[in-house]
């Protein structure tokens, strides 16, 4: 906690208001990711009925109508009997309907014959939790569940697509930009999401809606670092996570005081409002303006930053480009080696047999933290008790979590947080299974135990990842990295709903996986405290000598323009990051 205060004290004030302005946005990507679990619920159902109904029974109680039925049916293999006003009797199941050719009194059991119908006149839906959901909405049941089943999936799909094209417009276009439409982005498309007509409007304005939320989240994460200072920037980093999980939260606030999906997702996308009405105010990073070499507006940016910090002698964009030009002199004439100049692929992941077993283990703790992220997360409501209550604490949960692995990776190192809570993750997963279901309290503890050990797995990665590889394919190995964990999002909503084989299903993939993480893990090396590596084999010598790497004095990279940079609390964010 006091490490968390001491990463807000140290922020300037340019800085923390971009910061908090930023990361606010963040909330509703959270909100827009998890808004499915209430919007897409499947309530009680049973096949429509071809007239006015004048009685009702159930299995175990007579009712005079089929609404005060619901709260005593407590099986979907019952079917419920109904007697119209004509004096037909039918038996309505979920998907078909049965009417009793020769039954002339009101029973339960009926042995006669019986003539079989198709739902041809729609179905009828247990309103008492929700009153509207999009599966009642479009009747996404029976024959249609599936479509229910690919509404979050697809939604995921969209995340992995628009994070891939706009980190990419980011850095063409600027981030300023792709904020500002990504953030306009989410307004737009989650208003639009609750007035479509019909499933497949609903499902491709979600993807828009998903492509811009994720877009919005690479990019935020981008900017923020490039605007906070080197101490500061794994603590930043991590507290975007956190202001993602408020927006869990808010889902589950929102979710129990509205129970019509369209008002639901009207009212989650108001949140992202006060953002996109500012957001035009956010500067660009001088960074990204010196990389494009618009030195007049990267000066007038800092000179902004230096009157809100009360900075007197600001630095001088000339200054900062003399000297990077005096570094890549300095580096081509010490630089012998024509490969550096080759352009690198995703096949020097692969290089040879220790980066390639690296490359391995780390895609699979991506793939394997973003799994158990969405499963806990999405399985949340189904633990029985108040699913309000359930994702409320889940998300809570994840606000610790990140604290914890800021303070594991500064104290104990890397790895030797990252394997302890892949291993407990997976422990949690296997002791969840032998818990009665009865419990439901100890059920839902033991799931935010889950989600709390995933979650500081899940936090961590990003910056050893970084560390794990040299400086030329940095980029590449956080980018596959990242495009592993987004794959992971796509498959969390179909490994949900295993649930429906075995009920622990999930967790037994997750923690099958957790474990293998966590022991595969044991072979990469610690990098708390050590240099970045510049090339593939100091990387891979890493391994062998672990000791001797601590010695070793980091390259320089800019030496003069960082320290002047580090005076507004800033540093340039580089394949290095």
């Amino acid at each position: 906690v006091f490490s968390s205060v001491n990463f807000f004290l140290s922020l300037y004030r340019f800085q923390a208001c971009v910061y908090f302005a930023s990361v606010f946005q963040a909330m509703s990507c959270g909100i827009h990711y998890l808004a499915s679990v209430f919007m897409a619920v499947t309530p009680n159902f049973v096949c429509g009925i071809p007239g006015n109904v004048s009685s009702v029974l159930s299995y175990n109680s007579s009712e005079s109508s089929i609404e005060d039925i619901w709260t005593l049916w407590t099986s979907t293999e019952n079917y419920i009997v109904v007697q119209l006003e004509n004096g037909e009797i039918w038996e309505l199941n979920q998907c078909s309907r049965s009417k009793r050719e020769a039954s002339l009194h009101l029973a339960y059991e009926y042995k006669g014959n019986k003539s079989v119908f198709s739902c041809s006149d729609g179905f009828l839906y247990d309103d008492t939790k929700w009153k509207s959901t999009v599966v009642t909405q479009w009747d996404l049941v029976c024959d249609r569940e599936w479509l229910a089943k690919l509404i979050q999936p697809t939604f995921m799909l969209g995340v992995l697509i628009g994070a891939v094209i706009f980190g990419d417009i980011a850095d063409r276009l600027g981030r300023r930009r792709v904020i500002w439409f990504t953030s306009a982005g989410q307004f737009v498309f989650g208003i639009a999401v609750a007035f479509t007509f019909d499933y497949y409007s609903f499902v491709i304005v979600r993807f828009l809606l998903a492509m811009v939320s994720s877009g919005y989240l690479v990019v935020a994460f981008v900017y923020v670092t490039e605007f906070v200072g080197i101490k500061a920037r794994t603590w930043a980093s991590m507290h975007v996570h956190a202001f993602f999980a408020v927006g869990i939260m808010i889902v589950a606030l929102v979710g129990f005081l509205v129970r019509t999906w369209w008002v639901y997702q009207i009212l989650l996308s108001i949140a992202t409002l006060p953002f996109v009405l500012c957001c035009w105010m956010l500067p660009e990073t001088p960074f990204w303006l010196l990389s494009e070499e618009r030195y007049e507006e990267a000066q007038k940016v800092i000179n902004v930053m230096a009157r809100w910090n009360k900075v007197s002698t600001p630095c001088k964009v000339s200054e900062l480009s003399s000297v990077q030009q005096d570094d890549l002199v300095s580096g081509r004439m010490g630089d012998n080696d024509p490969s550096s100049a080759k352009k690198h692929t995703i096949l020097d992941l692969f290089c040879n047999w220790r980066i390639a077993r690296r490359t391995i283990t780390v895609w699979l703790i991506w793939f394997t933290g973003s799994l158990g992220y969405y499963v806990f997360s999405l399985s949340s409501v189904s633990l029985g008790g108040n699913e309000y209550l359930n994702l409320f604490l889940i998300g809570a949960v994840e606000l610790p979590c990140y604290i914890i692995a800021c303070i594991g990776m500064d104290k104990l190192g890397r790895r030797n947080t990252l394997i302890p809570f892949l291993i407990l993750s997976a422990l949690i997963c296997v002791l969840i299974m032998f818990i009665p279901q009865d419990f439901n309290t100890l059920i839902i503890l033991a799931n935010m135990a889950g989600k709390f050990s995933i979650g500081v797995a899940f936090g961590l990665i990003y910056l050893y990842t970084a560390e794990l590889y040299p400086t030329i394919v940095r980029s590449l190995a956080v980018g596959s990295g990242s495009m592993m964990c987004r794959v992971g999002s796509v498959v969390a909503p179909f490994c949900v709903y295993l649930r429906s084989v075995w009920i622990f299903m999930p967790l037994l993939l997750v923690g099958i996986m957790a474990l293998l993480s966590g022991i595969l893990t044991i072979m990469l090396p610690e990098t708390l405290g050590k240099p970045l590596t510049n090339t593939l084999e100091e990387a891979t010598e890493m391994e062998r000598n672990k000791k001797s790497c601590s010695g070793k004095t980091p390259p320089a990279h800019s030496g003069a323009a960082l320290e002047k940079i580090e005076m507004f609390g800033q540093e340039a964010v580089s394949t290095e990051k």
